[in-house]
Order: structure tokens, then sequence, then C-alpha cells
């Protein structure tokens, strides 16, 4: 069975519904979907899977309990980590849970879609799962145009674990990406943290921890990576992320100079403002009323009314979304 992942707690509660909304619009709502828990802080949207029939909260604990045993092994295994976290004022593991987007390799779907919760779909997907015939992974971005939130660039090891080549083809976003169950049974964990003690583990990047840890899972493991914004002609490609201003919207569907986008997301963006705007308050940013659309899709009766005047969510750009847009992510 084919189905579309995605990880949230009621902390992105406003995320989760857009995006699921958006998923029922797009791609049917019969569409099985499956929300992996970041935390145990779930009542809220628990309640809300609960009303869906094609959605479900996953509750496997012996696999959500081997994928955080296997996370706090690799980062046991980082020379430096612990110190970068404890700068950043950051718990005993940084973003500890974003790494809970991996028991989709244990299930429920033979094959998925991996969506972040700050991401709408815009299109149809049967390609990308079609795709996993003949690949162990599909991605769509342009993360392998700057490898620094993925590896330690100045790393002397990073080269001699994979060459130059791969790291410009395979590298890939963590915010989406296609799959298979099973790919990493505990014989493949356990060589995987073994690599990692022999010295790998000082070309992971220790600020994205999901991020670089699923590429390296991947790379390491020499699964096949296709990714489509380099393997489509260029006529066709699309961008994906909310940096971009020139996309058009016609019938609450993005274009990107004509061409549909197959998932929009709204990276680098901190949930508290989807949250304060769906609480009536008035900030604009990028794209916000395609994101009040999908969110309110089922109860636009209570879609916020503004009455003040609009607040910009931010008068510049963070230096990651520069990047990103320098860059040309799209």
């Amino acid at each position: 069975m084919d189905g579309i992942c995605t990880l949230a707690n009621d902390r992105v509660f406003e995320q989760l519904i857009a995006l699921l909304n958006s998923i029922d619009e797009i791609l049917g709502k019969d569409t099985p979907v499956c929300v992996y828990p970041y935390d145990d802080n779930t009542q809220q949207i628990a309640a809300e899977i609960a009303k869906r029939p094609n959605v479900q909260l996953y509750t496997d604990r012996e696999s959500i309990q081997r994928w955080d045993n296997f996370a706090k092994a690799a980062w046991d295994t980082h020379p430096t980590a612990r110190e970068r976290w404890k700068k950043a004022d950051s718990d005993e593991y940084h973003r500890f849970g974003t790494h809970r987007r991996y028991c989709a390799f244990d299930g429920p779907f033979d094959r998925f879609i991996y969506m972040d919760g700050d991401t709408l779909a815009m299109g149809p997907m049967e390609q990308i799962f079609k795709l996993l015939d003949q690949y162990d992974c599909i991605v769509y971005d342009f993360q392998h145009k700057d490898l620094t939130h993925v590896y330690e660039v100045a790393s002397p090891k990073l080269l001699e674990v994979f060459p130059q080549e791969r790291l410009q083809s395979e590298i890939f976003c963590s915010g989406f990406y296609a799959s298979k169950k099973n790919l990493f049974p505990e014989e493949q964990r356990n060589w995987l943290i073994e690599q990692l003690q022999n010295g790998d583990a000082e070309i992971l990047y220790p600020m994205a921890p999901d991020q670089t840890l699923i590429n390296y899972m991947m790379m390491c493991s020499g699964y096949s990576i296709y990714n489509l914004a380099l393997e489509l002609p260029k006529e066709e490609k699309t961008g994906c992320c909310v940096t971009s201003p020139h996309f058009t919207e016609q019938d609450h569907i993005l274009y990107d100079k004509g061409k549909r986008l197959t998932y929009f997301h709204y990276i680098g963006m901190s949930s508290k403002i989807f949250n304060r705007v769906c609480a009536g308050e008035n900030i604009d940013f990028s794209y916000r009323d395609l994101f009040l659309y999908y969110r309110y899709l089922s109860e636009p009766e209570n879609r916020p009314q503004f009455t003040t005047a609009a607040k910009p969510y931010q008068t510049s750009l963070s230096l990651g979304q520069k990047i990103i847009a320098k860059l040309g992510f799209k």
C-alpha cells in the first residue's frame, strides 16, 4: 500500500490541518496518511485525526523507541555535536524527535512519500510513486546547491566518504522524499553506527540532525536517489519554496511560470507565526492566503477576519532564506 507520511505534535496543529486538507483536496480523500509523533504532546492532533478515516497517528512504541535509540547512538559518535548544541541552548539532543520521520521505514506503507508539516500538496504524485519501481529514494528539491545544511563541508573526511559527483547529485532536503519500507533493518542500522564510530561522524552537520542523518543513511547504504529537480527537462521542473516570490496562484494551486508545483514548502518559517495568524493576529507573509484556504477548507466560517493593518512577518530574509534564494532553490 502507498501512503503519505508526516511528523507533528500539537505545536504545529494548524499547519498539520492545512497539510491534511491539501492532501484531501489534491490527492483525494481516500489517500492514506500516517502522522508520526514528534513527542508525546499529541492530544489535540489525535482528536483531529480521529475524525479523519484516512489518517492514523503512529502508535508503535517499539518502532519509535528503535529510532530514538538509533538517533542517540548516531549522535553519540559525533566529536563536537554536544558542544555546539550547548552553545545553541539546545536540549541534550538538538531537535530530538525530528528523526521520528524514519519510522516510515517500519510501516505502515510499503511505499511512502514523507512531507514536512509545513508543506502543502499541490499536484499529482503518481509519477513519484511509479519511480520507486526503479529507485530507492525519490526527491524533488535544490538542496544539492547548498551542502552546508547537510554535511560539514570543512571536514577533510567528507570527500573521503563521498566523491564530489555524488554530493552534487544525491543531496536532498528532508522535508519531502519518497522511499520504501524495510530499507533499514537492525543489521543495516548497526552497520551505519559502526561507520560513524570509525570516523564518518565528523561529516554530519549537527544543527540539522534529521536532514544530515537521512542523507548519510541513504548515501552510505548505496541506495539509489533520483532527484526530479536534476532529471526533469528544464521546461518541466518547478521550485517549491516560500522564498520564491514569482509563483502564481490559480484555483488555490501554485504554478511556476505556468508549470504546476508538486508540493509547496513554507521552509524556514516558525510554527508560532501560523499559530498567531490562526488566532486572529494580522501578520502578513508570502502565500498566506493559500495557507489559510487549506487550513480552513472544511470550516471556512472559522477563518480569521482581520480588522487591523497587516504587520509584515519580517522586513528582510533570514540568513538561511537568503542562502536559499541566492542559490536558486526557487
